[in-house]
């Protein structure tokens, strides 16, 4: 016990101590858990492109060699060309489409909370459902062509499942079913969010509904529209599930994506090395979208 001015220090009070190391006895576990198991792994995945594993992991560093032999892989080419197009048409499907809908809701039309409900339901289901669901129906055999077919209609044909110059669009039209109701949801809370005051001032200058959306409603939904941006990206970057449960990446490899491409070279094909650097690849792409996101938000933080 010490003794200042003749008064003696209060002793600790064990439920404060209790209190105060409770925080980080929760988060502890959790953050360790993710520097190791998500930031450590992303730094091996770096360090194994560096070097010639095969099936297991070998430490003979040998630059970026992996990297180039990535880039005159034709598999890897066609994996990178089918990210455009997918990524692409589902983004802006995705946008469009979801826009529409929010757009029709805030109309305050009779039983919204069913149609919503109905939009938002495949959102819950995985892509492994989605993608399995879509092969029977768009299964030439069995599913949307032989439906019309059995209609009378001999000649109608949609074998994009089967075809590989098409077969990659049939992701997009699983992809956008599952993910546009999700967005919808995005654009209809921003909707919802937007000042009716404004609205308002601009039907009494006599402006159409149309023009209201186009000119004052939409652009104050730009920060809607980033962000769907980037959650769609993020899906369309790492999708491998709803490939491998549809397509399989066949016919042959025409609807290779990244993802299924480092997990075929990686623990098919026994290429650790090479897999690695194509997930690097995918990792820079994802970084790509991500930093200029945070730094708008940061940047527009500050001057607030």
């Amino acid at each position: 016990m010490s003794i200042h001015s003749g008064h003696t220090l209060p002793r600790s009070n064990p439920l404060d101590l209790l209190q105060r190391w409770i925080p980080k006895l929760v988060l502890g576990p959790t953050i360790i858990t993710t520097l190791l198991f998500i930031y450590g792994y992303v730094i091996w995945t770096g360090v194994l492109s560096l070097t010639k594993s095969r099936f297991l992991p070998r430490y003979d560093f040998v630059g970026f060699l992996q990297y180039e032999k990535l880039m005159d892989n034709d598999r890897w080419l066609v994996a990178s060309y089918n990210i455009l197009i997918f990524g692409g048409l589902f983004i802006l499907i995705c946008l469009a489409v979801g826009v529409i809908m929010a757009i029709l809701l805030d109309q305050k039309i009779r039983a919204e909370g069913s149609i919503r409900t109905v939009f938002l339901y495949p959102m819950a289901l995985s892509f492994i459902v989605t993608g399995t669901a879509w092969k029977w129906i768009l299964n030439p055999g069995l599913g949307l062509e032989k439906m019309v077919q059995d209609l009378g209609f001999t000649d109608f044909q949609f074998d994009w499942l089967v075809d590989p110059n098409m077969a990659i669009y049939t992701l997009v039209i699983a992809a956008v079913w599952q993910s546009s109701g999700f967005v919808m949801a995005l654009f209809l809370a921003g909707l919802r969010g937007v000042d009716s005051s404004i609205v308002k001032a601009a039907q009494l200058d006599g402006a159409s509904m149309p023009t209201i959306y186009r000119r004052i409603i939409l652009p104050h939904l730009r920060p809607v529209f980033f962000s769907a941006f980037i959650i769609l990206s993020h899906i369309a970057i790492k999708s491998f599930d709803l490939v491998m449960a549809l397509t399989g990446g066949g016919p042959g490899y025409s609807t290779d994506l990244p993802a299924t491409f480092m997990y075929v070279t990686s623990f098919s094909r026994g290429q650790i090395g090479l897999g690695s650097a194509s997930a690097m690849m995918m990792l820079g792409a994802v970084l790509a979208i991500l930093i200029p996101y945070l730094y708008s938000e940061l940047r527009g933080k500050q001057h607030d």
